[in-house]
């Protein structure tokens, strides 16, 4: 078990990062909170897509019990507030890398864990495995760690008020149906696939992802006419970059292309 509450592994520019407290259901403890974060705040160069996965039979069960929770029991508002604000910037490091993430959802994600799985880029699930947001649950607001702002833009207002004011779990065929999940995959292919599709995003075009990626967040709040012309500029952008000659040069010369 790592002392972070995760490992990584590295290869082909595919970080796969994962949890790693199984005989917690990998749940989260305030050192693992700042880790993730700091690991996407500063990831090594030349990774470009991250997996993010649990190890053993579970993806993530939230923030544990025993480490965090309780402790809270005894903070006063400055803490519970330093606490919210060390978890939601988890969420603001994962949106701000530039490079795609995909999680490879592997059984429960739970509270703060299908937080985890709802802030990446991509979302792979296998067959039996069940997201809640158990926050109503447990006396707290579903507006947490971005949920309310983010899940909506994911499934729709309906469904998302459904899912954080009931706390009901969403299997992976339902959240698949609805646009949660992009893929299920056999549980033992899982995490070959999410990060065969990292693999592939890895080797496209390294300007045009991050704009994509860049623009997805940035026009989430803006008006049409806003994003129209941010468009409009980040394109033009990409148009400059050799990247954008070489795939119409490799589009005439019937190859591949190789993007910088």
């Amino acid at each position: 078990m790592s002392p972070l509450g995760f490992t990584v592994d590295v290869v082909d520019r595919v970080a796969v990062l994962t949890l790693s407290r199984p005989d917690r259901l990998n749940a989260l403890t305030f050192e693992s909170y700042r880790a993730l974060a700091g690991w996407f705040r500063s990831a090594p160069e030349g990774v470009r897509a991250a997996v993010l996965t649990g190890e053993g039979r579970g993806f993530c069960s939230g923030g544990d019990v025993e480490a965090i929770i309780g402790a809270l029991m005894e903070a006063d508002a400055d803490g519970l507030y330093q606490f919210t604000r060390l978890t939601v910037e988890l969420v603001r490091e994962m949106r701000a890398w530039p490079w795609p993430i995909v999680s490879a959802v592997n059984g429960v994600a739970a509270g703060a864990g299908a937080i985890l799985a709802m802030a990446s880029d991509l979302r792979f699930a296998a067959p039996h495995s069940r997201v809640h947001f158990l926050f109503n649950k447990v006396g707290l607001s579903g507006a947490d760690m971005g949920a309310c702002f983010l899940l909506p833009r994911i499934v729709g207002l309906g469904r998302a008020t459904e899912l954080l004011m009931t706390g009901d779990p969403l299997s992976a065929e339902e959240g698949y149906r609805i646009g949660f999940f992009n893929r299920v995959v056999p549980a033992e292919a899982l995490v070959a696939e999410a990060t065969a599709l990292a693999g592939r995003l890895a080797a496209g075009p390294g300007l045009g992802l991050r704009l994509t990626k860049e623009m997805l967040n940035r026009e989430l709040a803006v008006s049409l006419d806003t994003a129209l012309e941010m468009e409009a500029q980040a394109q033009t952008l990409c148009m400059l970059h050799p990247d954008f000659r070489e795939a119409h040069v490799a589009w005439r010369e019937g190859r591949r292309p190789a993007f910088r």
